[in-house]
């Protein structure tokens, strides 16, 4: 991977890990599949990782492009302790170079002014405590560019019991793969089609590697993950590519991973294509129930079947969402079917309707 050509290197050099020195003086960046190699001052393509007196710098470590509080419905993750409150961040930069990113403002950012917020592992932890928050949210931009300061923010969350959600593309090597995971409680992880062709052109990427990722997430660790694949209209919405996904989901992870069809809306570099129909939404929910998938979800419309939680025994409206509101849930505190007793897949607590978060999302200012 061709690396960004060199520059000031504004921003903290905390130092990095997963890297190696190669024979012809540049060292290379083991952390994701695009294996940068760097001379001395180049950055990554994912902009944030550099090479620094002939070592790996993260340049964003402690540093945000923003807090909010959201509802945890809005990873999106459904069977993660519905109705709580996460305190969510991110920093700049990305290593995929999605042409339909929503949220490109951020993921694409060059600029190391915009990361305006700083705060050290223990101030998150802190800052999520006293906001009542049950979990942390890596987002807006993909943390396994900025692994270190994930997993430091991770073991500081750990410490006063609250949880860790990464959300992800989950393009990552297998090493650091093992050791972030290992500090995750739970994941969102954008399978963004299911062609070479569509990761290739439309992401600059590779689908093996994610594919990799959902399986070791599965077989080998216990976060609780979920799945979600933006589709957008010609590129990754056809009948059988949806199909294809749903099989592969079904025969390698099984029945009960959910799995989130959202909406596209033109942005970035795709302007041109429409927002994705709520029918494409209902019809790719479909398919994957057909083919035997018991937790389907559709996202960025309003569709309340489709953001509803069935028993797939005796198909009792178990959870009932609107949005991101939770507007009935009838799970027992276990997280079983109270018709059935089926158990349903997931990390459930006790659900209170007056004390859930809904559908808000409040800044919040952090400080060392």
């Amino acid at each position: 991977m061709t690396a960004v050509a060199a520059d000031a290197l504004e921003g903290s050099r905390h130092p990095g890990r997963w890297w190696h020195a190669l024979d012809d003086g540049r060292i290379q960046c083991d952390l994701c599949p695009r294996d940068c190699k760097l001379h001395e001052g180049q950055r990554g393509a994912c902009f944030v990782r550099a090479r620094v007196d002939n070592a790996m710098v993260l340049t964003t470590y402690g540093r945000s492009s923003g807090f909010c509080i959201d509802p945890v419905e809005k990873k999106p993750l459904n069977h993660f302790l519905p109705g709580s409150a996460v305190l969510s961040f991110g920093t700049a930069g990305c290593n995929l170079a999605c042409k339909f990113c929503q949220n490109w403002d951020i993921s694409k950012s060059r600029d190391m002014d915009r990361l305006m917020d700083e705060a050290s592992p223990e101030a998150i932890a802190n800052a999520a405590a006293r906001s009542g928050c049950r979990s942390v949210a890596f987002t807006y931009n993909d943390p396994v560019i900025f692994a270190e300061y994930a997993m430091d923010v991770a073991d500081a969350c750990r410490a006063q019991g609250i949880l860790t959600v990464a959300v992800t593309a989950g393009y990552i090597s297998p090493e650091p793969r093992r050791e972030f995971y290992a500090k995750m409680d739970a994941a969102n992880v954008d399978l963004k089609g299911f062609t070479d062709e569509f990761y290739v052109k439309l992401t600059g990427s590779k689908l093996a590697p994610v594919l990799d990722t959902l399986v070791y997430l599965k077989h080998h660790t216990d976060v609780w993950f979920e799945i979600t694949t933006l589709l957008i209209p010609g590129k990754n919405d056809s009948p059988e590519e949806v199909r294809a996904e749903c099989r592969w989901i079904m025969a390698e992870l099984g029945p009960d991973v959910p799995l989130h069809f959202t909406a596209f809306h033109p942005d970035f570099k795709m302007t041109d294509l429409p927002p994705t129909p709520a029918a494409t939404l209902t019809r790719a929910r479909n398919i994957a129930i057909e083919e035997g998938l018991r937790y389907v979800y559709t996202g960025n419309v309003h569709d309340r079947e489709g953001g509803t939680t069935f028993c797939p025994s005796c198909r009792t409206a178990l959870i009932e969402r609107d949005w991101h509101r939770i507007d009935a849930c009838r799970l027992t505190a276990d997280g079983r079917c109270p018709e059935c007793a089926t158990q349903i897949p997931g990390r459930f607590v006790a659900f209170e309707a007056a004390s859930q978060f809904g559908r808000r999302r409040i800044p919040v200012r952090l400080r060392a």
